[in-house]
């Protein structure tokens, strides 16, 4: 019989994390790397993220990493969780995914955001203030508009005419600006899992049918690390729990540092509750503790696809908790990849 797991795609969201001694450009280098080991693990899609001014994550231009991936690639999709819409022009956006599609054809994926800046100083550096549903909304529009017909006699070549699929992510009122758009759903349970099934419920009760999408799709993101126990797995979470807690209280994302090095660390009361809060929620253990769950959040959430994401200090680890979760779902008879 196959299982929710064996029947759904998988693909995976690599921030370029960085570790302490080591430069924004390997942990760059080291995402193009990891892109190519995911296609030959069969994973579907391979996406990088937009951060700005972040120590501890080196990727910032998600569409020229994504060309770089692209072009040391063959077949595994290639796109962004997500370009920050509100931070770019439509029109630039348009032409960026337009000459990425152009160049290839077919692999080309446009996933797109509206966060905006860690900080007021990043904020301010990248001209903000444009942060509302309704100019979002616009934006959007704008966006769409460039691969279709164009704006006001302006044509964002090479991108009109060509087909870029585009992917909401879901933060605030994502999902029901997903549904409305016709595009499909991003959605991560950082809220919880029961307002995630929310969100999911009312994003495929309220989608409209547009000519960016016949049907919802929804793609939940979640943190997966397999290890031999569960202990180790957990102990592979620390890292990154380290780097959210000190975040939010220090107001800097920092480089992951390693697992000895955090528990030789003191904490404050907050810290460490903050802490102990960012190692909830994950997928974590040997095969046999993570397929299960696996199994469980998709048939709860009906998820169409599972974005993977995973960040650790221990570079190795994190390649081999992929390679294996990829060797452990892969015999799907009912998915092309």
């Amino acid at each position: 019989m196959t299982s929710a797991s064996q029947a759904t795609r998988f693909s995976i969201l690599d921030r370029s994390r960085t570790r302490r001694g080591q430069s924004h450009p390997e942990a760059l280098r080291e995402t193009v790397e990891f892109a190519r080991l995911a296609e030959s693990w069969g994973y579907h899609r391979f996406w990088v993220s937009e951060h700005h001014s972040v120590p501890g994550v080196a990727g910032s231009a998600p569409t020229v990493l994504a060309a770089a991936i692209a072009a040391a690639t063959d077949h595994i999709r290639i796109g962004t969780g997500g370009v920050m819409l509100p931070n770019h022009q439509p029109l630039v956006v348009a032409e960026q995914f337009g000459t990425l599609e152009a160049l290839f054809p077919g692999r080309i994926d446009m996933g797109l955001g509206r966060s905006v800046g860690f900080t007021d100083g990043v904020r301010r550096a990248l001209g903000h203030g444009r942060d509302d549903a309704d100019d979002f909304d616009a934006q959007l529009t704008e966006l769409l508009d460039y691969f279709t017909r164009g704006r006001n006699g302006v044509h964002a070549w090479p991108a009109e005419g060509l087909r870029v699929p585009a992917y909401l992510l879901a933060t605030g009122s994502g999902a029901e600006r997903a549904a409305r758009f016709g595009l499909p759903l991003v959605i991560a349970a950082a809220s919880g899992e029961e307002a995630m099934v929310e969100a999911i419920t009312n994003y495929r009760n309220g989608f409209r049918v547009t000519e960016w999408g016949a049907a919802p799709y929804v793609i939940v993101s979640a943190s997966v690390v397999i290890a031999d126990t569960t202990e180790a797995a957990h102990r592979l979470l620390l890292p990154e729990a380290w780097s959210a807690a000190y975040s939010r209280t220090r107001g800097e994302f920092p480089p992951l540092r390693s697992p000895e090095d955090i528990e030789r660390e003191p904490m404050t009361d907050r810290q460490r509750r903050l802490f102990e809060e960012s190692l909830r929620g994950h997928i974590h253990g040997p095969e046999s503790i993570v397929l299960p769950a696996l199994d469980r959040l998709i048939a709860h959430t009906g998820a169409d696809e599972v974005l993977v994401h995973t960040s650790t200090y221990d570079r190795e680890a994190r390649l081999n908790s992929h390679r294996r979760l990829a060797e452990a779902v892969w015999a799907r008879p009912s998915v092309t990849v």
